[in-house]
């Protein structure tokens, strides 16, 4: 678990960085600011997600099912959230309708906060 962990947490960053670029110089040219700041909001969380991951990623051995738990509801929580943030400004973009996943993104924060409450929880107990 620890690998996988650390490989979404270089994952994640690595993307990032791409899809904030792609934001910063083609989406910026064809996505009203509100659109793109949604793109961009994606794009942080999913940042301050992979530098979350990594540091859990040194510290965890995650043998602990909380701390699995830990891990799993951000890894899911960030595609969830982050993707469907993209997906749903691209296809604006592209003049798809994708309208289908807008519920897609408050169930990624749901579990990104979740994941935080467990992590919270998990430095009270220990």
């Amino acid at each position: 678990m620890v690998l996988i962990v650390k490989f979404f947490a270089a994952a994640f960053g690595f993307f990032g960085i791409i899809f904030g670029a792609f934001g910063a110089h083609r989406l910026k040219r064809i996505l009203p600011p509100e659109v793109l700041n949604s793109f961009e909001t994606g794009v942080k969380y999913q940042l301050y997600h992979a530098i979350v991951l990594l540091i859990l990623g040194f510290h965890f051995e995650f043998i602990d099912f909380t701390e699995r738990m830990i891990a799993s509801t951000m890894i899911i929580g960030v595609f969830l959230f982050s993707f469907s943030i993209y997906a749903l400004c691209y296809g604006k973009a592209k003049n798809l309708n994708l309208k289908f996943l807008g519920p897609v993104t408050p169930v990624g924060g749901l579990l990104l906060m979740t994941g935080w409450g467990i992590l919270l929880y998990y430095f009270i107990v220990k």
